[in-house]
């Protein structure tokens, strides 16, 4: 289960296709998350904890801004079910991966697309 050092908050993932945010301290659910279409396979925290990004088995990645639970972006493309997720330290890079070994990868705001670590493909940009 991620937890987010600076929000103090723990996040977990459903096949009710939901991502909820807890208190590590209460137990208390403060927060759902609606908007995938499958079940959610995959969450990470950004380095900052402003941001939460989400996989699923709707081959879609989304962008969760944690304080007001708002999707603030889907990333699609994936050709199957994406089931790991990550930032970078900095927080610039995050990158996907899908059960069919595509990678997509976005960089300082740049959407990447490669197959199995190679990178391929026009850039897209992303929204901030």
């Amino acid at each position: 289960m991620p937890h987010c050092g600076q929000q103090n908050l723990l996040a977990s993932v459903s096949a009710d296709r939901t991502i909820k945010l807890w208190s590590p301290h209460t137990g208390q659910c403060l927060k759902t998350l609606y908007g995938h279409g499958s079940w959610v396979w995959a969450i990470a925290f950004s380095p900052d904890s402003n941001f939460l990004a989400s996989g699923s088995y709707d081959h879609t990645v989304k962008i969760w801004d944690v304080h007001s639970g708002e999707c603030l972006q889907t990333l699609p493309g994936h050709p199957g079910c994406v089931l790991a997720i990550a930032f970078s330290p900095d927080g610039k890079t995050l990158i996907s991966n899908s059960a069919v070994a595509r990678m997509k990868q976005s960089i300082a705001g740049i959407l990447l697309q490669g197959n199995a670590g190679q990178l391929y493909g026009q850039p897209v940009p992303m929204k901030a």
